[in-house]
């Protein structure tokens, strides 16, 4: 018996029926831009890892040398003015041939202090009332400083300077405690940190140390 459908229904199709559906394949160009896109992420995270890798080594480089050939000080107190001020920056030489004139840093105390060399091992040293100073009898031509000064010297004059030990003396004479004295004495050569060679700060007095 053949039943009526009823008005506005449709007949329902199996899904055998339905069309089968093309799958969406990417375009030529949607496939170049994310081959482009994978190969410029690759790229950067290689070129990122190499300049971090890059930075690590000259980072490595830079502590070496500073700490091994070339350290780097910062001048506090006042006993080198005019030649060095407090607050200023400066690149040291580690050698072991200092000469009289040197500008040498030096441990003492577990402190770093900045003076200069006036007479090496065996010299004889003479400072008169007027803080004009003999090396060996020798009257020291000293065009680095402003004024002269005795200063705070309770050694005996003339004083020879022992074996392996250097006499320093700060540039501003008034006020430096240094070799003249004893509470800081002659400096063992194996104390010596280096020579001062260049001002690195402030920029505008950037230059080589006399």
């Amino acid at each position: 018996m053949r039943r009526d459908r009823k008005p506005g229904s449709e007949p329902v199709k199996n899904a055998a029926d339905q069309p089968a559906k093309t799958p969406d394949f990417p375009s030529s160009e949607q496939l170049e831009r994310e081959l482009k896109r994978i190969l410029y992420k690759r790229n950067s995270m290689g070129t990122l890892r190499s300049t971090a890798f890059t930075l690590i080594v000259v980072a490595a480089v830079a502590v070496l040398v500073a700490v091994l050939l070339l350290p780097v000080l910062r001048i506090h107190g006042h006993s080198m003015n005019d030649t060095l001020d407090e607050g200023e920056i400066v690149i040291s030489l580690k050698n072991f041939d200092f000469q009289t004139g040197d500008v040498v840093a030096f441990y003492y105390n577990n402190k770093i202090l900045v003076k200069r060399i006036i007479g090496k091992s065996g010299d004889w040293i003479d400072i008169d009332e007027n803080g004009e100073v003999y090396v060996n009898n020798v009257h020291l031509e000293e065009t680095y400083l402003q004024e002269k000064a005795f200063g705070e010297c309770n050694i005996e004059l003339p004083y020879q300077v022992p074996a392996n030990r250097v006499f320093v003396m700060g540039d501003n004479r008034a006020v430096s405690i240094d070799s003249r004295n004893t509470a800081v004495g002659c400096v063992a050569e194996e104390q010596i940190v280096g020579k001062i060679v260049f001002r690195v700060w402030p920029l505008q007095a950037f230059g080589r140390i006399q």
